[in-house]
């Protein structure tokens, strides 16, 4: 099946009239991207920010009279706005996606794989995984740099926490790379079902992972026990969250936070210096990871 898109190019004052027009007029689907290659990072709490140049796009079945769609436009909104209508040839989006997601490896021995095909090197450590709906998949900034540093650390009969745990990929690794159990800790029940039908792929024993919501009892029990607490979130999460991540730490453990741009890592570490020094371990395409050992009692 084809489809018919119009795109229109305008600024965050118009954008969200003219998305109302569009779903108005049938639009199935309507998205808006970048129009100028300007970067929308972190928003503030109750803040909604778009690019100052927006272009939206509006999905429509094939047979749609596009020019009645442009007639319930006022002329006033749409007249500097760019206007123009494609042919959308119809894709197996999952297949596309499918094709281009390869091995990749992170460190000396761990190598993420997709579920589909052989893992290249079959004596390495080799982690399957189908990230279905949660974030997660190795192929963002931030997750190779956690998983690299998971790599480094000697995790042989540790406890780890996973908090935003997402596909679960960062517990499973450490699950793969010696720890004896983790704990994943998302908001998200997609997430935390991704979560235990990873673990299950790599044939991980279901004991060895446990989940939980932020607000769960669950969590408490692993207050102070916990050999490494990973989080790869955003910045603002990170300073929010910092009693709860160093309270799940033992003294002498290992915290390692990404999810953060180089600009950010200096406040992190200032935020966090009264109970744990962290530095920067590693940096990729403007991300960071940050890691530090909680003092011994």
């Amino acid at each position: 099946m084809s489809w018919l898109q119009l795109r229109l190019d305008t600024d965050p004052e118009q954008a969200a009239m003219l998305e109302q027009h569009m779903l108005e007029a049938g639009a199935v689907a309507v998205t808006m991207e970048d129009n100028a290659d300007q970067p929308v990072l972190e928003p503030g709490v109750g803040e909604t920010p778009l690019w100052r140049q927006t272009r939206l796009t509006g999905l429509y079945p094939a047979d749609t009279d596009m020019q009645a769609v442009l007639g319930h436009f006022p002329e006033t909104l749409r007249e500097d706005c760019n206007q123009r209508i494609e042919i959308l040839e119809d894709k197996d989006w999952e297949r596309e996606w499918i094709k281009h997601y390869q091995p990749m490896r992170f460190g000396r021995r761990l190598w993420v794989c997709p579920s589909w095909l052989e893992p290249p090197d079959p004596g390495a450590t080799n982690l399957l995984l189908d990230p279905g709906l949660a974030f997660g998949t190795g192929t963002h900034p931030t997750t190779a740099l956690c998983l690299t540093e998971l790599d480094s650390l000697e995790l042989s009969g540790c406890k780890v926490v996973d908090y935003g745990c997402g596909s679960g990929i960062l517990a499973a690794a450490a699950l793969k790379l010696g720890a004896t159990v983790a704990l994943g800790v998302d908001n998200d029940p997609q997430a935390l079902a991704a979560s235990r039908e990873n673990c299950t792929r790599n044939h991980i024993p279901e004991d060895a992972l446990a989940i939980a919501a932020p607000n769960e009892e669950l969590i408490e029990t692993w207050r102070g026990q916990a050999d490494v607490v990973v989080a790869n979130i955003l910045a603002g999460p990170l300073l929010d969250l910092s009693p709860t991540l160093l309270g799940l730490l033992r003294p002498g453990g290992t915290l390692l936070l990404s999810g953060l741009l180089n600009t950010q890592a200096a406040a992190l570490c200032k935020h966090y210096s009264s109970r744990i020094v962290l530095t920067v371990a590693g940096e990729r395409e403007g991300w960071v990871c940050l890691r530090g050992r909680l003092p011994e009692a």
